[in-house]
């Protein structure tokens, strides 16, 4: 397993090098979106205002305090990712999103969009808002603001993780294969506790 330490845009060849396990921090350009935003985009046909072709998506609706004509944090934190899996194939395949940044992984639409355009899911650590909000280095810009706080962000961030790929681009899906791994393990571990299934 190995690390990463990347900077956007992604390209396919730096998504190629992203396998199951590894570790990936990277700089510069990161957007935040969440359910609706993409209901917004996708069942409301809103294009979205900017490219986010090569760019990293985090599932976030962080919280945000405008001063003047500015955005300054107080929170970003990561939610679910799993009940967006519907958006993420076209998120993935229409707009160019190369990695998906949430927790608890998404569905085999999306690993199969991560197969065909090169893109990778990446698994954040629940409960390290803390952290995320101090890598956020700036809040650029905040799209249809009047969905706030489920907009569309772009921030600026340094160092942006630790973060686990979760499922690759070669068609592995961690999440799948821990809940394979331990079905096998349960037979043996319900004998020992002397549980009849």
């Amino acid at each position: 397993m190995a690390v990463h330490n990347l900077t956007t845009p992604f390209t396919d060849e730096m998504i190629h090098e992203l396998h199951v396990g590894d570790t990936v921090y990277f700089d510069g350009t990161l957007f935040g979106i969440r359910d609706l935003t993409q209901i917004y985009m996708f069942d409301q046909n809103h294009e979205p205002p900017c490219s986010l072709a090569g760019m990293p998506a985090i599932h976030t609706a962080p919280s945000l305090k405008k001063v003047g004509d500015r955005w300054e944090k107080i929170c970003v934190g990561t939610t679910t990712s799993t009940r967006m899996e519907r958006f993420s194939p076209e998120l993935i395949g229409t707009y160019g999103v190369k990695a998906i940044i949430g927790k608890g992984g998404l569905y085999n639409g999306s690993l199969q969009a991560m197969q065909q355009h090169k893109a990778v899911y990446l698994a954040i650590v629940g409960g390290s808002a803390a952290l995320e909000t101090l890598q956020v280095e700036e809040v650029e810009e905040v799209y249809w603001e009047h969905l706030h706080p489920e907009a569309l962000y772009k921030f600026r961030v340094k160092g942006f993780g630790p973060l686990t790929v979760g499922m690759d681009s070669h068609g592995r899906h961690l999440f799948e294969e821990v809940k394979e791994n331990t079905r096998r393990k349960l037979p043996d571990i319900y004998e020992k506790l002397g549980i009849v299934e």
